[in-house]
């Protein structure tokens, strides 16, 4: 464990909190693709993608998740509107007590990340079993339903009719094509990377898979329509990735089959954790975080 770095992630979670939890992650998202365009150009993106996007700067299991949770306790003492709020900066409250809760979950994020990161991985995962951000962002997220919610894990659903736990209809056809169209040019970039033998490039896909579909979260923090699909990016390029290492070019099949699961287990998330409720519970974190542990299972036997 590195001291300097743990008591960074304390800034990196009042960074999170001032800026609010979402523009926080953007900035993620901006580092992570530059990082990763650096590295696949072989001039070097390790401090932007290591010690910036996933680290104690803005990481996301330090700067969102403390976001995340000043956002909640903001808003259980009536000082935001709605503690689900991971869009406003919470700067504008001008509230000191506000971003420290930032700071607190941003060494807690710093600790949980460590932590897991010491267990025991499948079979040759790398450095984790699952993707320690996302699962980070989804405990520390619980934590701050439990400790300034009031609603439980699953929500109060007040409404009169049936509740709708996970889309149906057209909803699912949507979600089927849209994970499936994101499934198809991550997997199929990816087959091309893999025939030109830049394994820098190849290797670092994911992690610009990544960083564009976050960056595209600008959109919807302006506004406008644009979903969250970093639950479906990343996803298709680790399965995409694992599968043609192990069967060639067909192996970009199982990126699409994962796209399409992305898509559909972030629906099913979203509906289950995080409607009806006072904070916040990341749905593409969480589908993140699922996915990964079973793609690393699935790219250990095969």
């Amino acid at each position: 464990m590195d001291l300097f770095a743990l008591v960074a992630a304390f800034g990196g979670g009042i960074i999170g909190a001032y800026m609010g939890a979402l523009p926080a992650f953007i900035m993620t998202g901006i580092f992570a693709l530059v990082g990763g365009v650096l590295t696949a150009a072989g001039v070097g993106g390790d401090i932007a993608v290591n010690m910036l996007a996933f680290g104690s700067f803005v990481g996301p299991h330090i700067a969102f998740a403390g976001g995340v949770a000043a956002a909640g306790y903001a808003g259980k003492k009536g000082k935001l509107s709605s503690g689900t709020d991971i869009l406003s900066s919470l700067n504008g409250l001008g509230e000191p007590d506000v971003i420290l809760v930032g700071g607190i979950f941003g060494v807690l994020g710093y600790l949980v990340s460590y932590g897991i990161g010491m267990l025991p991985v499948i079979g040759n995962a790398g450095p984790a079993t699952t993707d320690l951000p996302g699962i980070t962002v989804f405990i520390l997220a619980v934590i701050t339903r439990l400790v300034f919610g009031q609603t439980g894990l699953t929500g109060k659903y007040t409404g009169t009719g049936k509740r709708e736990w996970f889309s149906t209809g057209k909803g699912f056809v949507y979600n089927v094509v849209l994970g499936g169209g994101i499934g198809i040019v991550v997997s199929c970039l990816a087959v091309v990377l893999y025939q030109s033998g830049n394994t820098a490039a190849f290797g670092i896909f994911p992690i610009i898979c990544f960083g564009f579909a976050a960056i595209s979260l600008i959109f919807t923090q302006t506004g406008f329509a644009t979903p969250a699909t970093h639950h479906i990016f990343l996803p298709a390029a680790l399965a995409a990735s694992a599968g043609i290492l192990a069967w060639g070019e067909a192996g970009f099949l199982l990126g699409v089959v994962f796209g399409i699961l992305g898509s559909l287990l972030g629906d099913l998330v979203g509906k289950t954790l995080n409607s009806h409720c006072d904070t916040h519970i990341d749905p593409p974190a969480t589908t993140i975080f699922i996915l990964t542990i079973i793609i690393n299972a699935i790219a250990s036997v095969i």
